[in-house]
């Protein structure tokens, strides 16, 4: 089965707070559109609950339960802080989390529009992008320095326009990060932010919270901005190398062409398609081939 063929009901949320955390169980309770590797709900005015529904899900909760606390106290933006944490029980063999709640809609169903987004954007990635401890998790599709695996990088876009296979073919051929692995959100994509007014509100989803390259991230000016504002990102982000933003212009590349994939597999009525994501991929792939 996939992710969305998996569906908990409210029942077996209602009874895992009773379980353990009854102080919550009498809130109001309302299911949430979205979410990939785990289901969610809202709980309250200001909570939520996430549990795993893919196999890899748990390990994601326990990433975010142990480490988005530590960086949550110096992030600009709202994220979705674990606030109690569900343990497996004889109703549900996985932990599970409550975490604050992080308003707005996503950015694949409500792009940001406003320039000034670019600002928000660096502020919060400067404020995560510091040296991670030796500890921190290392996620093999994301702590990669593309050089590495450029045979596979370059297969994976094969399909892609021209422009767009020129710029993964630079981006693996700069020099590689030499600095200190960063602390990295890993999964900067429009489903994975919330926007208000136009503008970016909060990240969520940081299952694949890692140490790595920070151009990882960085490819965000491009999959997230409007158009044209990724040159004021980088120039509020700055001390930025041509390398790194050659890499971060690849990273770009590889995202919208997997929103594009998994977009037009929802278009097609295929398992585990997310139809938004399509255009939100598109739309990333033509301004950074544009900005190229």
């Amino acid at each position: 089965m996939t992710h969305d063929e998996i569906r908990f009901e409210q029942d077996l949320v209602r009874a895992l707070l009773r379980e353990q955390h009854p102080d919550l169980a009498d809130l109001e309770l309302r299911d949430v559109t979205g979410g990939w590797d785990n289901q969610q709900w809202r709980l309250g005015a200001d909570l939520g609950v996430r549990l795993p529904r893919t196999e890899g899900a748990p390990a994601q909760l326990r990433i975010e339960q142990k480490w988005l606390p530590v960086l949550a106290e110096r992030l600009p933006l709202p994220t979705p802080v674990p606030v109690r944490v569900g343990e497996p029980s004889a109703l549900f063999g996985h932990t599970w989390t409550i975490t604050r709640w992080v308003e707005g809609e996503p950015a694949d169903c409500t792009p940001i529009t406003r320039d000034d987004a670019a600002e928000t954007l660096a502020e919060f990635l400067k404020a995560l992008h510091r040296r991670a401890p030796a500890d921190a998790p290392v996620d093999p599709t994301r702590s990669i320095a593309l050089a590495d695996v450029r045979e596979a990088v370059m297969r994976s876009v094969r399909d892609a326009p021209d422009a767009a296979r020129e710029i993964v073919d630079k981006a693996t051929s700069v020099p590689v990060w030499r600095g200190a692995p960063t602390w990295l959100h890993g999964d900067l994509h429009p489903a994975n932010v919330t926007v208000r007014e136009g503008t970016l509100a909060g990240v969520i989803d940081f299952g694949d919270m890692c140490a790595g390259d920070p151009a990882t991230d960085l490819s965000a000016a491009w999959i997230l901005l409007p158009a044209g504002a990724a040159s004021r990102f980088f120039a509020a982000y700055e001390d930025l190398d041509e390398a790194t933003i050659a890499r971060a212009r690849g990273w770009a590349v590889l995202r919208a062409w997997a929103l594009i994939g998994i977009g037009r597999n929802g278009r097609l009525g295929l398992p585990g398609g997310k139809p938004t994501w399509e255009p939100a991929g598109q739309a990333a792939l033509e301004r950074v081939i544009a900005e190229a």
